[in-house]
């Protein structure tokens, strides 16, 4: 398997702290051989073990959304550019970064308030502690909302855990490759958000 074993991580518990600091991912499925991939924010329920989300009814991936179908889920955590000069022995450049693939199948959610819920859930989790807007299930927007989504959960079959974190590096090597990674995660992206909207 790829990466190599020291790269990869069977924690669960690590991979689902990712899930949760990082929602946004990548739902890939496939039809006719055509890969489809959709950017949304899926969340872990610890209740049931599950994923869950929704997508736009007129999406084409909705498609290859039927019950039992396979998927994979793509959630990225940081990453970043090593320099060698970071490191304390030569090296050569590399990219460390903090990757979970998870492979499930797809059950429908189609009754309407079941699917209400869904969204009530993530609006809570994505709000987190400091929840200034709470999602009310009488809202009247859900009840158009609702006819325009296609809520489902998604049955975990396969964990990996990809942490590329210079494992195979001196233990200072390793300290400084993280310090690395915390300080280019953490960077200011005002700049880089202005420049898109201009």
């Amino acid at each position: 398997m790829y990466p190599p074993k020291y790269h990869q991580s069977q924690d669960q518990q690590k991979m689902i702290s990712l899930i949760k600091a990082y929602p946004l991912a990548q739902l890939v499925s496939v039809k006719n051989k055509k890969p489809f991939i959709t950017h949304i924010p899926i969340i872990y329920n610890d209740a049931t073990g599950k994923l869950v989300a929704h997508i736009d009814k007129f999406n084409p991936q909705v498609e290859t959304l039927q019950n039992g179908a396979e998927v994979t889920i793509v959630f990225k955590g940081p990453d970043t550019y090593i320099s060698p000069s970071v490191y304390t022995t030569k090296q050569l450049p590399t990219w460390n970064y903090i990757i979970v693939h998870i492979t499930g199948t797809i059950t429908l959610i189609n009754d309407s308030e079941a699917a209400k819920e869904t969204m009530i859930a993530m609006t809570k989790f994505l709000e987190r502690e400091n929840q200034k807007f709470v999602l009310e299930k009488e809202d009247v927007r859900m009840k158009r909302a609702i006819n325009y989504i296609q809520a489902f959960d998604i049955t975990i079959t396969n964990w990996e855990g990809k942490f590329k974190l210079s494992q195979d590096k001196c233990a200072e090597d390793q300290e400084n490759a993280k310090q690395e990674l915390i300080k280019y995660s953490s960077k200011d992206t005002r700049g880089f958000v202005n420049d898109i909207f201009k």
